[in-house]
């Protein structure tokens, strides 16, 4: 199996991790859709990261498809989406927000570290910025209480809390100032307990 992105994507890392956890072997290339885009583009036309190439050759994209995948392709007591009905929706829940800032802070790193000055629109900007608060005051309020013991779903990481602290790091890695750490306790320690993981680890942002 072969994985393709940078690991500073939170897509590409959180798959990254997710087959660590899994304990599925893959190999890693390191291919850039900014500075690499023909090399990419040899592989996948759309260049789009994460990129999954499966044992049988069949390409994923986009790296909720690529997770539903590798959790089939697991064992159930290894799975990394809880099976029962009620218990799975709370964790697509907290996935969905926490996909959100993702995109969110995406938005962001956009406008202000790639668009031009002169071309930034300040109203859209807020606007974003809006959003990705909103999700994380959703988010430390859903997770007070498991932010130093436990995990959210059991006594293992299961896919919200890998998506949940790849996504903290994330912003706090590109957009350094922007969320105060100090506003979100639960969510600075929880993503500071997931991150001291091998598989973290083993996953840095580049």
């Amino acid at each position: 199996m072969l994985l393709i992105g940078m690991m500073d994507s939170p897509y590409v890392r959180r798959v990254a991790i997710s087959l660590a956890m899994l304990g599925l072997p893959f190999e890693h290339r390191s291919v850039s859709v900014f500075r690499h885009f023909d090399e990419f583009a040899k592989v996948n036309p759309v260049v789009k990261a994460p990129t999954f190439i499966a044992g049988d050759g069949t390409m994923l994209i986009e790296s909720s498809l690529i997770l539903d995948y590798l959790d089939h392709l697991s064992p159930p007591e290894k799975r990394l989406m809880p099976a029962e009905t009620g218990t799975r929706a709370r964790a697509l829940g907290l996935i969905g927000f926490a996909l959100a800032a993702c995109e969110k802070t995406m938005q962001n790193v956009y406008e202000v570290n790639l668009r031009p000055a002169e071309r930034r629109h300040q109203p859209w900007i807020d606007r974003v910025q809006k959003q990705l608060f909103a999700a994380y005051d959703y988010l430390e309020k859903a997770i007070e209480g498991h932010s130093t013991s436990g995990w959210l779903f059991g006594d293992r990481p299961m896919q919200p809390d890998i998506t949940l602290a790849v996504a903290w790091r994330f912003q706090q890695y590109m957009l350094p100032g922007l969320v105060d750490p100090q506003r979100y306790p639960a969510l600075s320690a929880f993503s500071a307990r997931a991150e001291a993981l091998p598989q973290f680890v083993a996953a840095p942002l580049e």
